[in-house]
């Protein structure tokens, strides 16, 4: 707005299109701002939906204004007020376009551009620093007593502009207000039953899990669930695939859990299943479901999420002592967040994608990419307020990488943490893809980590139909055997089985004479005992078969027999966990656990050494036990005829012997499947074949 004659500016101030233009550019400015500066609200969320809908809305009226404002005062001396003007076009054009792009981000995409939305902020103060004074200026101007009457009118012009702009922007700030006013948040019940139990005191709600909240009371379930809308929204949708099957998922509804927690509340009550309740269900436990007046222990949000995206993202302090000792925090959910529906849905997602600082602040933090938060859960403990006797250490699988040679304090680049084995980078073009803190990744990486969770449950996955069952547990027995290739940890670790089997045998033997041999498995890849976990259930043996040339059995260990068990005197890693009166903890019973009369696993980069001995045969064995008449040699001196019977071979001489040995794993022992689904039920847990090694022993004849 140059210099010109009076009636000209008087006309240009009073235009409705000015003074509307003014008043909607007005708004837009101030909710901008509200919505960068100020803490998140539900006022803030109703701003972002009408600053898009009216930017949107008035995009074209605006452009007009624009461009006659430009062609009309262009002829024009340039003077410094002109050039405020070019300024202020220049700004509002980029706040235009970056708006537009953001919108169309926050509709479509899986995210805004931050470099967009850093275009929007600045354009914005651009056009706040240009058309402040190039309109001041000009009623400055104006007001000059040295201009005489000749202003009067435009300086009445300029003040029922300032009065229009503000008709125009406070209706739309009304709205706001209204709107905020009228949307029902949806009522979270963040209170424990009326009739819960406080058997541990009133100070500790959720004991004896030693897991709270920060505000000490309850979590409505529904605050902590929702898992499935991070992937339906468009935004995380392959971090919510891995989830889905991997064991925090289904950590609640995994049969042996179910099962046993029945028989703990049964015996200990129901507040005992606390314990049990920070790790393997805490949506269950916050919402004060494990309540010794309540049949269900595990309600509907809590068996179908286990540990949900929420639970494990809202966790703000963790404390290495274990038994789930943290605490979580229940974020501010967004408007229709909560809502059923595809509307509340679509503003949902809208308002996520448009305004995710609050959303980025609360759920993406450093804490969970250390060790130690996954000591929390990854650690486990009985005490007398749980056995009645004394406190016991369980599994403890932060401990052994702390002291283990895969830790490295203050040195990334020979350290291997928890996340690199256990979550590896996958391509990726999710939102939670790239990570400038980790010392070798980058903002702009397009990879995310993995929320499988790869270990080794290769069972329950399958148990429970989940979807994509087949592929996960593909992937958890090529992790087993240390096939799965992790390239960023590649250099950090020798190549080969996770842990490999190595026999030593001698190279002759003496027919008739004892044999001695040995298998050494040592923990190459392991970041922690192997195997870890609950070895009152987990099983890692040693299978040895011996054969002579023609392929008949000399001496085996290790089998399984027709029910599926694996015979007694096998080299076998696992624990045998005992009561105060020395009975076998054999049902996953551990609140009666004070002891253990027998473990037995490997410490990272530990060896242990499988011995066997056998008799070598001279000759071979009819189907009726009896030697071949030209060899009138007994085949194994001093072993039971039904074991020789056993062994149908063509007449003639051992000359070798060929040994193979494997490791194997499975994840439940059959004792506590047949506990938990019948033993007519014929089910039994998968076997991994982890590592394998053969030999050939020559036989000299006497």
């Amino acid at each position: 707005m140059s210099t010109q004659p009076a009636h000209d500016s008087t006309q240009e101030w009073e235009r409705k299109l000015l003074i509307t233009i003014s008043g909607v550019l007005l708004f837009e400015t101030l909710t901008g701002l509200s919505i960068w500066l100020l803490p998140f609200s539900v006022s803030n969320q109703v701003m972002v939906l009408l600053h898009t809908a009216i930017g949107l809305v008035f995009i074209v009226p605006f452009a007009w204004y624009l461009i006659r404002h430009w062609l009309l005062y262009r002829p024009r001396q340039m003077s410094h007020v002109k050039l405020t003007g070019y300024f202020a076009m220049a700004a509002t054009i980029a706040a235009i376009v970056s708006g537009l792009v953001l919108t169309w981000q926050a509709l479509f995409a899986i995210r805004i551009s931050y470099g967009w939305d850093l275009v929007h902020i600045v354009s914005t103060i651009a056009l706040i620093a240009s058309v402040l004074p190039h309109v001041v200026v000009l009623i400055v101007r104006a007001a000059r007593p040295e201009n005489g009457a000749v202003t009067a009118p435009i300086l009445a012009a300029t003040k029922r502009f300032g009065i229009g702009t503000l008709v125009v922007a406070a209706p739309l700030f009304v709205v706001v207000a209204l709107l905020a006013w009228t949307y029902e948040t949806p009522e979270l019940v963040n209170e424990l039953p009326a009739d819960y139990s406080y058997v541990y005191g009133p100070d500790r709600p959720f004991a004896p899990s030693l897991a709270r909240t920060n505000t000490g009371t309850a979590f409505d379930a529904r605050s902590l669930g929702g898992s499935e809308s991070c992937g339906t929204s468009g935004c995380h949708e392959e971090i919510l695939r891995e989830w889905k099957v991997s064991a925090h998922r289904y950590s609640a509804m995994d049969v042996a859990f179910q099962t046993v927690q029945t028989v703990m509340a049964e015996q200990n009550g129901a507040e005992s299943t606390r314990y049990c309740g920070g790790c393997h269900d805490p949506i269950s436990l916050f919402s004060g479901a494990k309540n010794v007046f309540n049949d269900d222990l595990t309600n509907l949000v809590g068996y179908q999420e286990g540990v949900s995206c929420i639970t494990c993202h809202a966790i703000r302090e963790t404390d290495v002592k274990g038994n789930a000792n943290y605490v979580i925090v229940q974020p501010e959910r967004y408007m229709f967040e909560l809502d059923e529906g595809e509307t509340s849905r679509f503003f949902r997602d809208f308002l996520i994608r448009s305004y995710p600082r609050y959303h980025v602040e609360t759920l993406q933090h450093r804490l969970f990419k250390s060790p130690e938060f996954c000591a929390a859960c990854h650690k486990q403990f009985i005490d007398e307020e749980i056995n009645q006797v004394g406190w016991v250490q369980l599994q403890n699988q932060y401990d052994n990488w702390r002291k283990s040679r895969w830790n490295e304090p203050g040195d990334p680049e020979t350290t291997i943490e928890c996340r690199e084995c256990h979550m590896p980078l996958a391509e990726s073009g999710d939102p939670a893809s790239g990570d400038e803190a980790d010392y070798n990744r980058t903002a702009d990486d397009e990879r995310h980590r993995s929320h499988r969770f790869l270990a080794a449950n290769q069972f329950m996955p399958l148990a429970l139909q989940l979807e994509g069952a087949e592929e996960h547990v593909e992937l958890t027995e090529r992790w087993l055997k240390g096939e799965l290739e992790i390239p960023e940890i590649a250099h950090k670790w020798r190549s080969g089985p996770a842990v490999p089997l190595e026999l030593i045998v001698p190279d002759t033997v003496d027919a008739g004479s004892d044999v001695n041999i040995q298998a050494v498995i040592t923990n190459n890849k392991v970041g922690h005992d192997f195997p870890t976990g609950p070895l009152d259930i987990i099983q890692a043996w040693v299978e040895i078969v011996v054969t002579d040339q023609a392929g008949n059995v000399v001496f085996e260990s290790g089998q399984r027999d027709s029910r599926h068990f694996i015979e007694p005197g096998s080299f076998i890693f696992k624990a045998e966990p005992v009561d105060q009166y020395g009975k076998l903890i054999d049902r996953h019973n551990l609140w009666e656990m004070v002891g253990v009369r027998y473990r037995r696993a490997l410490f990272p980069g530990f060896s242990d050494r499988a011995e066997f001995a056998f008799s070598c045969p001279a000759s071979m064995v009819t189907p009726r036990g009896e030697a071949v008449a030209d060899q009138p040699e007994q085949a194994e001196p001093g072993a039971p005829l039904d074991q020789q019977v056993e062994f149908a071979v063509p007449p003639g001489r051992v000359t070798s012997l060929n040994v193979s040995a494997k490791l194997m794993y499975r994840k439940a022992d059959q004792f506590l499947l047949n506990f938990l689904f019948g033993e007519e039920s014929g089910i039994t847990a998968p076997v991994t074949v982890m590592s394998v090694d053969e030999k050939t022993i020559q036989v000299r004849s006497t």
